[in-house]
């Protein structure tokens, strides 16, 4: 980097992005006795780190933050873009620093990983007080704290918070906070919702969120409730149990609910196009809505699923990459691929996940496994993680001679259970990578 940067002038350089960015940068650019200490502390307006750090346990991310955060928006003194991506890098924690930590009067474009959903209520205390575009996402939803100043943070223009954690706080800590958004123009919701004892409509949305938002014009959102049966206010009926499609200022959504289990009852509702990579806790009520950007799915349900009903999933999540199945009710696929029929032709479709890359039907009915092993119902090229009860494993594969589960299983290269399976001359010809 210092031999480009150093090689020649660049009066009109203000935006920059640093790729594999590590903790060590900090101290070796952003300081005082850096050759490059112009172009950060005065030049740079925009800058976009990709961190490669990683977070773990022995991390204290209060000291990051400190020593890499902070520090970078305070030596950057004309910095008013800051975007942080990357995978699992340590997130910006704020709850155990000064009130006056991480501040800046001319910030306006803040896009990072935050801890709890407490460090992003600090960011809108006033710290950021040009702040017009947030982009935020919680790895905890941990709320223990007190945050003093809520008055309403009338500057913010966009807000997109996506929490795959689940929330129990939403009623007294999420509804507050967007409130406070009274002139917001474009708001992004991922929330995964439960303790509460009434599940979240369109109706809850357009008056509790959307009516306390004039400006609104552009609203992006999955929202899933969960709730136990016995709590619910008013007692779901078969009605209920299904699709529905409606418009929130003039927005198709769908609303979904099914039946977790016999006691838990979900509630899924979401913007259409869906615009998210995550997508949990659907069933079998889930319409025939194409989720392009979709590449981790969990389905859950106690309804049994049936052939069509994969087709549909393989059909829908073209870019899926990783599928968890909870369902330990018999499939409904049973069926004999010798007798083909013309009255059965979508039986007989192969169902195509071209990217998936790992398979957990390990909390699923034996019969699913067959759904996705066998080369007669479905592509699976990408495959190399499974994990499984290794008796279905046994049953579906005929103890590793099966020929029409063979291909599917040639590329798996970790198999994850909770018995030992017999490493026998069958099973290493059948998984020839492990």
């Amino acid at each position: 980097m210092e031999r480009i940067l150093l090689a020649t002038d660049y009066p009109n350089l203000t935006k920059l992005k640093l790729f594999n960015f590590k903790k060590e940068i900090v101290s070796c650019y952003f300081t005082n006795e850096s050759r490059l200490q112009y172009i950060f502390q005065q030049q740079i307006t925009d800058l976009i780190l990709v961190n490669v750090d990683k977070y773990n346990m022995a991390v204290s991310l209060e000291n990051y933050t400190r020593n890499v955060y902070v520090h970078i928006l305070n030596f950057c003194e004309n910095l008013t873009h800051l975007t942080v991506t990357g995978t699992s890098y340590p997130a910006l924690s704020l709850c155990h620093l000064p009130s006056n930590t991480f501040s800046s009067s001319i910030l306006t474009y803040l896009n990072i990983t935050v801890r709890t959903l407490d460090d992003c209520l600090y960011l809108l205390d006033g710290r950021l007080k040009q702040l017009t575009i947030l982009i935020v996402e919680i790895s905890l939803t941990n709320s223990t704290t007190i945050i003093h100043n809520m008055e309403n943070v009338p500057n913010l223009k966009c807000f997109s918070f996506k929490c795959y954690d689940f929330i129990d706080v939403y009623d007294y800590k999420i509804l507050p906070l967007l409130r406070r958004m009274s002139c917001l123009e474009k708001l992004t919701l991922y929330l995964r919702i439960n303790d509460r004892n009434r599940l979240i409509d369109d109706t809850h949305i357009e008056n509790e969120i959307v009516t306390y938002m004039p400006r609104l014009y552009s609203f992006t959102f999955y929202i899933f409730t969960s709730a136990k049966i016995a709590d619910l206010e008013h007692n779901a009926s078969n009605k209920d149990i299904q699709q529905t499609y409606t418009n929130i200022k003039q927005q198709p959504i769908v609303k979904t609910v099914h039946h977790a289990n016999r006691e838990e009852i979900v509630c899924s509702i979401f913007s259409l196009p869906f615009q998210f990579n995550f997508l949990e806790d659907i069933g079998y009520t889930f319409p025939d809505t194409k989720c392009s950007y979709v590449t981790y799915l969990l389905i859950q349900d106690i309804v049994p699923f049936n052939r069509e009903y994969f087709i549909r999933i393989a059909r829908n999540f073209p870019l899926l990459k990783n599928l968890r199945l909870f369902n330990i009710i018999k499939s409904q696929s049973s069926f004999d691929h010798n007798t083909f029929s013309a009255d059965n032709n979508q039986l007989y479709t192969i169902a195509e996940y071209p990217h998936l890359i790992s398979l957990d039907v390990l909390c699923a009915h034996g019969d699913y496994l067959e759904e996705f092993l066998n080369e007669k119902k479905a592509y699976v090229p990408c495959l190399t993680q499974l994990k499984f009860v290794h008796n279905d494993l046994q049953k579906v594969t005929k103890d590793f001679t099966r020929e029409d589960t063979r291909r599917n299983c040639a590329n798996i290269q970790r198999l994850i259970t909770f018995t030992q399976l017999a490493h026998t001359k069958d099973f290493y010809a059948y998984f020839p990578l492990l």
